[in-house]
């Protein structure tokens, strides 16, 4: 009886493992390998990655540098964090049918369970991604509508200093709406990836990222929240030192709309700071010469007081030191520099969004046994599923139940963002 039960587990978890694998999308395209077997069972709620370190080079003209001194070498680091638990509970006798029936109904049955797996993993993904994506192309709350705008974004990142590697750009599915006069059979799919990845791919490289839609993407609700703009009433700690291990920097406010919620995903922007090349530490500069202005975006909601005033915290930190190694911008934030809510007020916006595939990390927590008969799965990237079935013997029922516990982590935030089309 014990090996029937665990042949019963095991059918269900190749079934499910494997429409598990090929309904997967945005989860494809980031890091997974960094955080596979990260996790176990004494790691606790986080893991942490150290962030790559970097120097200040010095130029001479006969080589002696007695006079300077050697760079300190900071290390940060990047922290991946355990999420709930995603659960797909079922009767037995449901999963029991469908693997008698075989046929379209036990492949039905697959395929919704892991369906469920994949989309709520994946919009989890996305609401976590749209926090910690400082970067910002195009106008919020415009929709995309040409390639030229999609380009922007490919652009943004080489201005910006992101390096080449697997680059992608998501969108709602109606961008391809907008997209389909003009397309023309922009580069070909890899038919050896999924099914559900190829259908979601519109162009494999387009401005030297792959073009992608996807309905997982997370929306912001901004009130009647008219008065959009206000001023920094501190100047924030603008020290790599501070920001290393978070990547986040708090910037008080002032003078914005009293009593009003500023939401998590807004985009912000202070008035004459503009961004650096990360690898050149050079003013990163658009098509027409101008400098980039340096973009934030708030990670938790934050209620302002009477007077319009709060503390947002916000990803993609300004940092600027004197000669500084790790500098974002060409100059500090000051206590009364003018700050700018981008996203439009009274209206639900939806960012696209853009990103390195060393921006952000997924993985998963190996789950502690039941009392019960458990199957793993684990996919090729290495996101494990588990299968149990047991008795609940509150309810005189049994169950067969799939879970899977996701770790997400912004590598960094830096290299993603969110795009938009123009007015």
């Amino acid at each position: 009886m014990a090996n029937s039960i665990n042949l019963f587990t095991r059918k269900l978890m190749k079934g499910v493992m494997e429409s598990f694998e090929s309904k997967r999308t945005v989860s494809k395209t980031v890091n997974t390998a960094l955080l596979s077997g990260a996790f176990g069972k004494g790691t606790g709620a986080n893991v942490d990655f150290p962030r790559p370190t970097d120097y200040v080079s010095s130029r001479t003209a006969n080589g002696d540098i007695s006079g300077g001194s050697a760079s300190d070498i900071i290390t940060g680091k990047a922290t991946a964090t355990i999420q709930d638990y995603i659960t797909v509970e079922l009767a037995f006798s449901e999963a029991d049918q469908a693997i008698n029936m075989g046929g379209d109904a036990e492949r039905e049955f697959y395929d919704s369970a892991a369906s469920r797996l994949v989309t709520d993993m994946e919009v989890d993904f996305c609401a976590f991604a749209a926090k910690y994506s400082s970067l910002s192309s195009g106008t919020p709350g415009q929709a995309v509508n040409a390639w030229g705008e999609i380009a922007n974004a490919g652009a943004l990142m080489h201005s910006v200093g992101v390096p080449d590697g697997p680059l992608y750009y998501v969108g709602n599915p109606f961008m391809q709406v907008a997209l389909a006069e003009i397309q023309r059979s922009i580069g070909a799919v890899d038919p050896l990836v999924s099914q559900a990845f190829r259908d979601a791919t519109i162009a494999n490289n387009f401005a030297g990222m792959k073009v992608m839609t996807s309905t997982a993407l997370n929306a912001v609700t901004v009130g009647n929240f008219t008065d959009r703009a206000g001023t920094l009433s501190a100047t924030p700690t603008a020290t790599y030192l501070s920001v290393k291990d978070t990547m986040v920097q708090t910037l008080a406010v002032t003078a914005l709309a009293a009593n009003t919620v500023v939401k998590a995903g807004e985009i912000i922007t202070v008035t004459g700071r503009n961004r650096l090349n990360l690898s050149t530490r050079q003013a990163a500069l658009n098509a027409a010469g101008a400098g980039i202005l340096w973009t934030g975006v708030v990670t938790a909601d934050v209620t302002l007081d009477g007077s319009g005033a709060g503390n947002l915290v916000v990803a993609g930190p300004a940092v600027f030191e004197s000669g500084g190694a790790y500098n974002s911008v060409a100059s500090a934030l000051t206590s009364g520099d003018v700050v700018t809510l981008t996203y439009p007020a009274n209206a639900t916006t939806q960012g696209n969004l853009f990103y390195h595939k060393n921006a952000f990390g997924i993985g998963s927590v190996p789950i502690e046994k039941l009392f019960s008969t458990d199957t793993i799965g684990t996919s090729k990237d290495g996101l494990q599923l588990r299968c149990s079935k047991g008795a609940s013997i509150r309810e005189n029922k049994q169950i067969v139940r799939f879970d899977l516990r996701p770790a997400y982590a912004s590598l960094n935030t830096y290299f993603a963002g969110k795009g938009f089309g123009t007015a």
